[in-house]
């Protein structure tokens, strides 16, 4: 016997005879056994089964299927690389063909035949550790400096390849974008992405320091400059020397102070305040802000000198209202992130819950989504987030209709395409399903549409 660890086989089933026969026929794995939804959710949890046999039928109500059809819905929520095996009686094809399109792997008629059906069962773990691989492989080639942001929508895979290719540089980076559609999460993504990614990311907000304080943050000061100043400490210009320095709401900058950084952006050495030394420091700046600094600019409230110095690389950001799809794709993400944080199992959100998501204008973009689904998941009374639990009334956006019957077309199907997806939080199988076509037909969809 080798000394390896066995790989885990989840059986469901709450026939004791039958899951004694299922074990003895797959002694080649570390078989794990729950006759309830309960039990097989808590093994999942423990010890991610890569596959998965069950039975529909089971208790409180063997007859009827729910329990059956709830249990692969919250597994694929927890685990979705798992390969589910249905067991069907002999006349219930219908039920076996509505857990695939659920996302179940495969079905399997009973009574069956042992060696057939553990002929399944490998081919089931032979494709789970294929995806496992692939996964490893493109994690080796290319890190993912933009891990925390989830995107479908063509637009903003548009910035995102722009963040990974001006990361590698040392240009200066100007993100605009309404308030909560993550530019400091696309700041720290330049960071990661460059050369300097082994040393220190330094945000300061320079809307939310008071203008007097503002300076001695920046710049630092020595011992004595001004009361209080009891030892000399560096700026945040310092701290983050050979790394990257981010400076959120630079539209706020006092103009005093702007003609302070376009010096140091000019010739790349501080003075702190009371000193008479200048210190060189070697960092990238990415500036941040929600406002027009063109306006600015007219209004004489903005330096046009230092805007061209900050403006090297400008990158316009989305806001959420615009980005189609992603509306519900983050929300299932936000779901599972705090029914987690919140110990409260696996959770999803009902059909009504994403139609309102998705027709919200969500005026404070991600930040907003993010809190409203929080509160969702700790207020909401079940395991499933209703529309009454998000608490927004839906909304229905008018679209100017385009005169090029054949664009209009196309445009309208990636959209539809593009919602389906999200709303399946990427199930292909479940998106195929409420599209109403076939599995290869929307493959062949998403392939005209460049969707991955």
């Amino acid at each position: 016997m080798s000394a390896e660890k066995l790989p885990y086989l989840l059986i469901v089933e709450d026939d004791r005879a039958l899951q004694k026969q299922l074990r003895w026929a797959f002694d080649e794995y570390e078989t794990l056994t729950a006759d309830d939804r309960e039990s097989a959710l808590n093994l999942v949890r423990r010890h991610r089964p890569p596959v998965v046999t069950m039975d529909l039928g089971l208790p409180p109500d063997p007859d009827s299927v729910s329990e059956g059809f709830r249990l692969i819905e919250e597994i694929l929520t927890q685990e979705p690389d798992t390969k589910i095996i249905v067991l069907t009686g002999q006349n219930d094809r219908a039920n076996a063909l509505r857990a695939i399109a659920l996302g179940a792997y495969d079905f399997f008629p009973k009574p069956f035949e042992p060696d057939m059906l553990g002929l399944t069962i490998q081919r089931a773990y032979r494709l789970y550790e294929l995806q496992r691989e692939n996964e490893r492989l493109q994690a080796m080639q290319q890190p993912d400096v933009l891990s925390g942001l989830i995107t479908r929508d063509p637009e903003m895979l548009r910035v995102c390849r722009t963040i990974e290719r001006v990361g590698v540089t040392d240009a200066t980076v100007l993100l605009l974008g309404e308030s909560g559609t993550g530019k400091e999460l696309l700041a720290r993504g330049v960071h990661e992405s460059s050369m300097r990614r082994r040393e220190r990311f330094v945000a300061i907000n320079c809307a939310a320091i008071p203008d007097n304080l503002l300076e001695s943050e920046l710049f630092g000061y020595e011992k004595g400059a001004f009361t209080g100043a009891v030892k000399t400490t560096p700026g945040k210009i310092e701290t983050a020397n050979n790394g990257t320095l981010m400076l959120d709401e630079i539209g706020d900058l006092p103009h005093a102070l702007q003609a302070k950084l376009l010096r140091f952006l000019q010739e790349r050495v501080v003075e702190r305040i009371g000193g008479r030394n200048e210190i060189p420091v070697n960092v990238r700046i990415v500036c941040a802000t929600h406002q027009n600094l063109r306006s600015l600019i007219s209004e004489g409230r903005f330096r046009e000198d230092l805007y061209y110095r900050l403006a090297e690389i400008i990158i316009n950001i989305p806001p959420l209202r615009d980005r189609l799809g992603d509306a519900a794709l983050l929300a299932h993400a936000f779901v599972r992130r705090f029914a987690a944080e919140n110990n409260r199992g696996a959770m999803t959100l009902r059909e009504d819950a994403l139609r309102v998501i998705e027709t919200h204008a969500w005026p404070g973009n991600v930040r907003e989504l993010e809190n409203c689904i929080k509160r969702s998941v700790i207020m909401a009374e079940g395991n499933q987030i209703t529309a009454a639990d998000i608490g927004l009334s839906d909304s229905q956006q008018s679209e100017t209709a385009a005169l090029d019957l054949r664009h209009a077309r196309d445009e309208a199907e990636r959209r539809v395409v593009i919602t389906a997806l999200a709303r399946a939080d990427g199930n292909v199988v479940r998106a195929a399903e409420l599209l109403g076509v076939t599995r290869p037909t929307l493959y062949d969809m998403m392939h005209r549409f460049g969707l991955k």
